[in-house]
């Protein structure tokens, strides 16, 4: 028994000082000089998992139900249930409460109202405050902090109790007394100023741009197209309602699960405005059943659930209602666009003026900015854009699904159309006549640019060939059959951000992001993304994110996503390859030893010499010998005119939105849509009965999510064009059809089968890997491309979204 114990603990010891030994030999490699310009390993990796179709490593979870939405953490000790009272009031002050009836209701445990919630340490309407939270926060304006009434929708109580029945009661029977004053409910008032944003330092919105002298070229010009669009209110409309649980675990320890497409924005916003140093609030978002845009900056209800969980002294949980998310989380404003064309007989541009108008909030001076998108897409010497903005009482709009482009797209693209028809030209010819073989707006060359090709497979898939040049003249029976099509366009946004890899001798690994999916793929194409790297199979990786524990990182939007993570993920894999580099050239027993890391690539998993690459080694070989259990490599990696920028030595960009500003590149993504409408001239409907969709997105990590990504854009960008109006009553400022029984989208039914390809794009200079991203371009052009084929099939242009049928057939009785 005495040698037993006597040789247990000295394999103990034994253990104890490999271990020693490992750590000190790990400290001692860190003095080896390296060759920052030696690649450990192929730039990009050669892949072996990247570009194929691999489906979604989270499908099974959620098909099982295994998957947990921010809604469905419901093992907190004590939770309690919130649910807001919001106001059928646009405009005026809070008078009173009749709390009597709603306490009576059993369970109820408090109501809450600007007289006794727990005030903020911060809010953003202060220009230090909104620089504190920063680009997280959208509406600068934080309800319950006083009497005064806004806009309908604005909460005005909270009540919580012990079930979700007994709030929702509770809330039914608090009465409130406002009294009510006249609203503005939108630009289309008459009484409301228009006013120029861009003389106000802090405006989200722009002013006005100038290049050459459009308006003295438009009236020259040989030829010329003016025409005026408008675009319906907006609603993103996702799947999963917002929710937030929030959970104080000690007095300034605070943890939030969040519908939130960034857990490190939302992090840094909460730690601000409840003066919290931001490594004691920590947001977790696992899964997210949508956002396009509408869950990306903080809005008050994930501040007030925190501030309610404060005041009771337990963990709370508040779901947003459908009604509630029209008007608790932003939308895309409601717009007018007024578009002037001056182009030679040839259909060469002149000229082109932008004027746009829409409605904001009474705080916040926020548009799209649809002026870049139409100012870079085609050479054009002369531009001029305009924006005008006039203060509503509704909520500050926000980032729905290409902000700018997608909007900005149906004005210039249906104009581009007109030019075509006056003059003559095929729709796809005007636009190779004006292709900009550099960008506009600032004299750049493309990072790169396959829009040409886009065309040309896009007509080739469609059979845009046989195509009668003539509108009004194709028929099948009874009804009108019309093609058209549409260039799109989404920049690269410059992003950074941070990753943990750790890699187990044993052959696993586990890759930390604190990113979010929003359901398109990232927990799938990262995976892709560190197998490759690594040299392992993607069935060996474990990839975790949507924690703010983990490394922080960019938010899921802006078609930053796959571009900013993919690139974090290599860097972290390039520390880790350095450091197992270094412990091979330092080990006697490694075929590698004495070698110089200059002279060591990684092929695969294996470090071998450049060389001879018959003379290496398994990584799992070389950690076992060094008793390495594991080992940790992390990296920034930077997406857009900061990756370039980095690789070149100048300086990186000041703002997430800088794409281009410091480098020497104009970085976009490029594609184009082709539509074929069936319309019925008795009844005014439309029906798409085919698509395509031809993308150039830099490398494509994984073909079945980017497709994926292309039809749910596609989708998104019919349901503008034909279906989705939120209506604001123009007497009283409120929704009258916030739910999805009124608000129309898209289903199957409403969708052909759709064709999308991808051209295969090289582009060194956007980040490590040549990704760009694709969630946003594909709504870009959409709306354009149905209104180009219903124009084809009718000969009447469509100039308001959606296009319903009233408008068709109100059209139809017009004069060609």
């Amino acid at each position: 028994m005495n040698d037993l114990l006597l040789k247990s603990r000295n394999k103990q010891r034994q253990q104890r000082l490999r271990h020693e030994v490992s750590r000190l030999y790990l400290s001692l490699t860190d003095l080896i000089p390296m060759d920052t310009e030696s690649t450990f390993f192929e730039n990009p990796p050669q892949t072996v998992a990247v570009g194929q179709p691999l489906s979604r490593v989270d499908g099974r979870a959620k098909v099982t139900g295994a998957a947990k939405y921010s809604a469905e953490y419901n093992h907190l000790p004590g939770m309690v249930h919130a649910v807001i009272k919001t106001s059928d009031v646009a405009k005026g002050r809070v008078t009173g409460f009749d709390l009597s009836a709603a306490q009576r209701e059993p369970g109820v445990l408090a109501i809450l109202t600007h007289q006794n919630l727990p005030k903020p340490a911060l809010t953003a309407e202060t220009k230090e405050g909104k620089e504190a939270i920063g680009y997280s926060v959208q509406m600068t304006f934080m309800p319950l902090q006083s009497d005064q009434i806004f806009y309908a929708g604005q909460p005005v109580a909270i009540v919580v109790a012990d079930t979700l029945e007994h709030a929702q009661q509770a809330a039914a029977k608090l009465r409130v007394s406002i009294a009510a004053e006249a609203p503005i409910a939108s630009y289309q008032d008459t009484k409301a100023p228009r006013y120029n944003p861009g003389g106000k330092p802090d405006a989200d919105a722009e002013g006005t741009k100038r290049r050459g002298k459009a308006a003295e070229a438009f009236a020259a010009a040989p030829a010329q197209v003016t025409a005026t669009y408008s675009h319906a209110t907006n609603h993103h409309s996702p799947m999963e309602p917002s929710a937030t649980i929030a959970h104080w675990e000690a007095a300034d320890r605070l943890t939030v699960y969040d519908a939130t497409q960034g857990v490190s924005w939302q992090q840094r916003a909460l730690s601000a405005i409840l003066g919290l140093p931001q490594d004691q609030v920590r947001v977790i978002t696992k899964y997210l059943g949508g956002g396009f845009g509408c869950k990306g900056p903080i809005w008050p209800h994930s501040v007030l659930t925190a501030l309610t969980a404060k005041a009771v002294g337990r963990p709370v949980k508040l779901v947003l209602t459908r009604p509630q998310m029209f008007t608790s989380v932003g939308h895309r404003e409601d717009q007018e666009q007024t578009l002037r064309l001056g182009a030679t007989k040839q259909g060469k541009l002149l000229a082109l003026l932008h004027e746009k108008t829409s409605t904001t909030s009474p705080w916040d001076d926020y548009a799209e900015t649809n002026s870049k998108f139409m100012g870079m897409l085609y050479q054009c010497p002369n531009f001029e854009a305009t924006t005008k903005l006039v203060k509503g009482n509704v909520m500050t709009p926000t980032w729905m699904r290409a902000p700018g482009e997608a909007p900005g797209s149906f004005a210039l693209e249906s104009s581009m159309d007109d030019l075509a028809y006056q003059l003559g030209l095929d729709p796809v010819q005007i636009r190779l006549v004006n292709h900009a073989d550099k960008d506009p707006a600032t004299g750049q060359p493309w990072s790169s640019k396959s829009l040409k090709q886009c065309y040309q497979r896009g007509a080739e898939l469609f059979g845009w060939s046989k195509r009668n040049p003539k509108n009004g003249l194709t028929r099948d029976g009874k009804y009108l059959v019309g093609w058209g099509m549409a260039t799109a366009t989404y920049p690269v946004n410059d992003s950074q951000g941070n990753a943990r890899v750790r890699l187990f001798a044993d052959g696993h690994a586990v890759v930390q992001v604190a990113a979010t999916d929003l359901g398109t793929g990232t927990y799938t194409v990262i995976t892709q993304v560190a197998a490759d790297c690594l040299g392992i199979a993607p069935d060996k990786v474990r990839f975790e994110l949507g924690d703010s524990a983990l490394p922080t990182t960019n938010i899921s939007g802006g078609s930053m996503g796959a571009g900013t993570f993919a690139s974090s993920v290599y860097t972290a894999a390039q520390d880790l390859w350095q450091k197992l580099t270094k412990m091979a050239v330092t080990d006697a027993k490694s075929p590698l030893f004495r070698a110089k890391p200059a002279e060591v690539e990684v092929v695969k998993g294996r470090l071998q010499l450049k060389a001879n690459p018959a003379k290496g080694e398994d990584f799992a070989a070389l950690m076992k010998r060094g008793s390495l259990t594991d080992l940790e490599g992390f990296g920034q990696g930077k997406y857009g005119a900061g990756y370039e920028a980095a690789q070149s030595g100048a300086p990186a960009p000041a703002k997430p939105d800088d794409a281009g500003k410091e480098s020497g590149h104009a970085m976009y993504s490029f594609g184009a849509h082709f539509c074929e409408v069936r319309v019925d001239p008795e009844l005014g409907t439309v029906r798409i009965t085919k698509w395509v969709s031809v993308v150039a997105g830099g490398r494509i990590l994984n073909p079945k999510t980017a497709r994926s990504q292309v039809l749910g854009g596609a989708t998104m960008g019919i349901g503008a064009a034909l279906m989705e109006q939120t209506v604001r009553d123009p007497n009283l400022a409120r929704y009258t059809n916030a739910s999805l029984a009124d608000y129309h989208v898209p289903v199957n039914a409403d969708i052909p089968d759709m064709t999308v390809e991808f051209i295969d794009e090289h582009d060194p200079y956007i980040n490590a890997l040549g990704v760009k991203g694709i969630g946003e371009i594909a709504i870009v052009g959409t709306a354009a491309a149905v209104g180009n084929a219903i124009f084809h099939a009718t000969g009447r242009r469509l100039r308001s979204l959606p296009m319903t049928p009233d408008k068709v057939l109100e059209a139809m009785r017009q004069p060609v």
